[in-house]
């Protein structure tokens, strides 16, 4: 028997609302080590973006090979396998790859390709092994799947979608090949599958990559014991299949998670069969804080944030705070006047969510404009419809003379 812990989206290096979180995620890692020792797992999957950007500080890298290193000293038997994610340098995040596999430590990054260029599926099966040495498992680590990494299937509708589907298959297909009876195939993957639910983060990402790239659970072959997946930061099943998850990111990555609780996924593993699976609860180590509940006025908001009591606890676990006002219309100073009501609380000011009483009363206004339309349209009066859209009501004449005043400027400079 082995036991597998799955996580995933650490994002090293992120920053939340420009605030550092080195601190959260050094709590995190304490509370991984601790988990792998009390759990006793014996092998650690890591389903991409293990960094935030493909590019980490040099504070990020030391953080993540410190942890590798604690992981490895306190618990000789773990096997960790850490795929690339879409936020992660594929090559970056492979180049210790010789050193730290005499450490039984696992980075796949790029998909290798044999000399006649098709995928060397023997490169990315990785052998599972108990404490005794006997491989139980063979694990499918898939990284974030790029351009040429799958194979190309002509004619098809979604290229992306068929072919991350056809890499699965064939990756299977050659695993089932070559494990022994009683020896299972789990995979990992970060990708988007069809029905998950999003968060905040989530959505703006999916825009950033095309909107054509979610792949059906129908895409992980039934002989898969169990497929760790990454890239959307809220665990959850997938296709009402217990055996097909994400762990979801171990940190908050927007205010919408306020109440949501971020987990790790733990199960055993033993004669081609899955059991004990739960989720362990991450402790949260920075709160998030949305005040007040739901979007008020500008006076009952700082009234509610003045009532709130000084944070006396240590500065590194100051709650992050969400400021959500309701407005008529444009706010002088808004920043200035919360940053006064919440002056000497010691409380973080992440964000301000300004929603305007327009906004919500009139949603036809959000209709888009004709693109001729738009190129017959003057400046000044682009500049009447947006206003009137945001807050229902005309330009005030001292704005629109500014407006005039910068468009006579910036006219006579092209002159």
């Amino acid at each position: 028997m082995i036991r597998i812990l799955h996580t995933a989206d650490w994002h090293i290096g992120q920053l939340f609302h420009e605030y550092d979180r080195t601190y959260e995620h050094r709590q995190f890692f304490n509370w991984l080590l601790d988990t792998l020792s009390e759990e006793q797992v014996d092998v650690l999957l890591v389903s991409g973006d293990v960094f935030d950007s493909s590019n980490p500080s040099a504070a990020s890298i030391k953080m993540f090979y410190t942890f590798l290193n604690q992981s490895a000293k306190q618990n000789p038997h773990l096997q960790i396998i850490v795929t690339a994610g879409n936020h992660d340098s594929a090559s970056r995040l492979e180049s210790p790859k010789p050193l730290l596999e005499s450490s039984n430590i696992h980075i796949v990054g790029i998909v290798e390709k044999d000399d006649v260029g098709m995928v060397d599926y023997g490169k990315i099966c990785i052998p599972l092994k108990n404490k005794e040495g006997h491989t139980e498992a063979w694990c499918i680590a898939a990284p974030f799947l790029r351009l040429g990494d799958y194979p190309s299937i002509t004619d098809s509708a979604n290229p992306y979608a068929d072919g991350v589907s056809a890499f699965y298959k064939e990756a299977c297909e050659y695993a089932a090949s070559i494990k022994e009876p009683g020896q299972a195939i789990i995979a990992m993957g970060h990708l988007h599958a069809q029905q998950a639910e999003v968060g905040d983060i989530d959505k703006m990402e999916r825009l950033i990559m095309g909107g054509v790239e979610c792949i059906s659970a129908t895409a992980f072959s039934e002989k898969l014991r169990y497929v760790a997946l990454g890239h959307i930061h809220k665990a959850q099943r997938i296709g009402g299949k217990e055996h097909v998850r994400y762990s979801g990111s171990p940190l908050p990555m927007s205010f919408s998670e306020t109440n949501y609780k971020h987990q790790v996924i733990v199960f055993d593993m033993a004669d081609d069969a899955i059991d004990s699976l739960k989720a362990l609860e991450i402790p949260v180590s920075v709160p998030l804080m949305r005040v007040p509940s739901v979007h008020s006025s500008l006076t009952e908001v700082l009234i509610s944030l003045s009532q709130l009591k000084t944070f006396e606890g240590d500065p590194h676990t100051a709650p992050y705070l969400e400021a959500r006002v309701l407005l008529e219309g444009p706010e002088p100073g808004l920043r200035h006047k919360i940053e006064t009501a919440l002056a000497g609380k010691n409380f973080r000011l992440a964000k301000i969510d300004v929603r305007y009483k327009s906004a919500a009363a009139n949603p036809d206004n959000a209709a888009p404009v004709d693109p001729e339309q738009l190129n017959r349209l003057k400046p000044i009066e682009v500049l009447h419809k947006v206003y009137q859209a945001k807050y229902d009501n005309p330009i005030p004449a001292a704005l629109q003379k500014l407006f005039q005043q910068v468009e006579q400027e910036v006219n006579e400079l092209e002159a």
